[in-house]
């Protein structure tokens, strides 16, 4: 069979949580910068943008989800979660869908091709021997966190791809059967 075919069936993310040092190198970075960014892309927008998250500023996020999240009332083990959420991998790369409403290409459509970013990650990171993971959680979908992050009112968070040297191996989870999943389209 084929080598990248081989690879792609057995793509498998590795929890954050199992993610450590040491990360990419600064070439290995701008490698799989340059490799996430080729995407499809309706329209030539480039509706993405990327926001890498690192060394002590994973600390002084962290530390902001875990004081919002206690603010919101959530329960101490959910605040020690987020207080935690971004203290294992050494690199992590907030994938930012720029979205221009009421463009002849629709939104969906730019915030899939940002999605495609953060995949296009995943597979770079696991092909290079690293490991990673797309996490979103509730801080990605929030307004204040969106703001904290520096982002634009057109902006959201896609993906926080979590990327760092494996420490374990998570279990794998059961994978849909294409036979399930698909279905051939017959003309009425």
């Amino acid at each position: 069979m084929n080598p990248i075919f081989d690879f792609l069936k057995q793509r498998q993310s590795t929890p954050s949580k199992l993610l450590g040092g040491p990360g990419p190198d600064a070439m290995q970075r701008q490698q799989l910068l340059e490799l996430a960014l080729r995407v499809p892309d309706h329209g030539n927008l480039t509706p993405f943008r990327l926001l890498g998250i690192e060394g002590d500023d994973r600390a002084i996020l962290s530390e902001h989800l875990a004081e919002v999240s206690s603010a919101r009332g959530d329960d101490p083990a959910k605040v020690e979660k987020d207080r935690k959420r971004f203290l294992y991998a050494p690199w992590i790369v907030t994938v930012i869908a720029q979205v221009t409403p009421g463009h002849k290409v629709p939104e969906q459509e730019q915030i899939l091709s940002a999605g495609l970013v953060a995949y296009n990650l995943l597979l770079g990171a696991e092909a290079m021997g690293f490991g990673a993971q797309w996490l979103t959680g509730w801080s990605a979908y929030d307004a204040g966190i969106a703001a904290y992050l520096g982002l634009a009112p057109n902006e959201r968070v896609v993906a926080y791809v979590h990327v760092g040297h494996r420490q374990g191996a998570g279990p794998d989870r059961a994978r849909p059967n294409a036979d399930q999943k698909y279905t051939r389209w017959h003309a009425p």
